[in-house]
């Protein structure tokens, strides 16, 4: 694929340079409460403005439904990327209209402009393709040049993803390249031992990367509330803990799976359990017991792993050489559930290995608990784009970038 770098070398001076970045950051009404993304494509986007491109920046945010919803507006984000660049940046009220037109058609060379979110269109993310290309052919009359930089969009087949790159001369931004660049790292000539830490809700969200992995890597460490559907299809009681009933026999089969093939698979051996799930707002002091993993009482569910649980996993990062890290273990952004995940995150930085955070809610956690960014290896802009990445699946907006 073609890089920002071959780009620069052909000069992009004078041109009109759509980047498609990831800007979908979590808000607070429309305070930004993480911008982990946004620093992240914004070396992309300056480069290109002090090579003299005039650029327009388009991204999603949120899951509105295919028309304007202010909740959703890029306009917070438009204004951060601003105070990282040092420059003004101009917003677009819209994504292909009159005032996406006139907002590019003012831009000079050197200037940035962010368009409105991407899916307030419904062409964006339409199922059909004349649909979707119809509104690609609009994205396109807004530049000469398409650069790709949201990895963690790449995984949707998207307009502005897969279907723009085919419309003009394109190329890979610096995140792109270098999220691709780490991921070869965990599927290619992979340093040994690989250790693999999965958390999060539902083990289904999972499923797939696990199958790949059994044939991968050599110990796999499952937490959150994944980590019940596995418990249970031990014989464990679980009580009122998050349970894919529907999941158990699959997990089985897993867990024979790993067993023969020599993966090492590793469940809490104890969690913190109460009787209700914790106020997350007002986070208040919560209630609950420390207990063996296989005697959670019948009326609570965990919540996270325990302090042995915290041990054991750490003792199975300390010698690894590649470390991954998808989900929280716990339920992190209430204080008194956040020891397990804290406790994953001082692992991968006290341990000598390539580690990688997955993007998602572990980086969330990562900056939510106050770790230095860059103690760790790599930290992922793109959860699902990862995982799909590492269950072997061609990814769409890669494969449009390739051609």
């Amino acid at each position: 694929m073609k890089t920002i770098d071959e780009l620069l070398a052909e000069g992009v001076s004078g041109k009109r340079v759509f980047v498609r970045a990831d800007l979908n950051v979590p808000l607070s009404g429309d305070v930004i409460t993480d911008d982990g993304r946004i620093r992240a494509v914004q070396p992309t986007i300056a480069r290109l403005a002090e090579a003299g491109a005039r650029v327009v920046v388009a991204s999603h945010l949120g899951r509105p439904k295919g028309a304007p919803d202010p909740a959703f507006s890029l306009a917070p984000a438009a204004k951060r990327l601003g105070e990282l660049l040092g420059a003004e940046v101009a917003f677009a009220a819209d994504t292909v209209g009159a005032s996406a037109k006139e907002t590019v058609a003012k831009l000079s060379d050197g200037q940035v402009a962010v368009l409105e979110n991407l899916r307030f269109n419904p062409g964006e993310t339409a199922k059909d393709d004349a649909e979707r290309g119809a509104f690609a052919d609009q994205l396109a009359e807004l530049a000469d040049v398409y650069v790709g930089d949201g990895f963690g969009a790449v995984h949707r087949k998207h307009a502005s993803v897969y279907d723009l790159p085919a419309r003009l001369p394109h190329a890979a931004g610096s995140l792109i390249a270098a999220e691709v660049g780490v991921l070869k790292k965990l599927t290619a000539d992979v340093k040994r031992p690989y250790v693999v830490v999965l958390g999060g809700a539902k083990v289904s969200d999972k499923l797939a990367v696990i199958d790949e992995l059994l044939g991968k890597a050599d110990r796999l460490l499952i937490g959150g509330g994944m980590a019940y559907t596995f418990l249970h299809a031990k014989g464990y009681e679980v009580g009122i803990s998050l349970l894919q009933k529907d999941q158990v026999e699959t997990v089985k089969e897993y867990m024979a799976r790993a067993e023969a093939n020599g993966v090492e698979l590793v469940l809490p051996v104890d969690v913190l359990a109460a009787s209700e799930f914790p106020d997350l707002k007002g986070k208040t002091p919560a209630e609950y017991a420390t207990v063996d993993a296989d005697k959670i009482p019948a009326d609570k569910e965990g919540l996270d792993i325990g302090p042995k649980t915290r041990e054991l996993y750490a003792s199975k990062i300390a010698d690894a050489e590649t470390v991954f890290w998808n989900g929280p273990v716990g339920v992190f952004e209430h204080p008194d559930y956040a020891g397990g995940t804290r406790a994953i995150a001082q692992a991968l930085v006290d341990s000598s290995a390539f580690t990688v955070v997955g993007g998602g809610d572990s980086a969330a956690a990562v900056r939510t608990l106050g770790f230095d960014e860059n103690a760790f290896g790599h930290i992922s802009t793109g959860g699902g784009a990862s995982l799909e990445y590492l269950e072997g699946k061609t990814l769409p907006g890669l494969a449009a970038l390739e051609v």
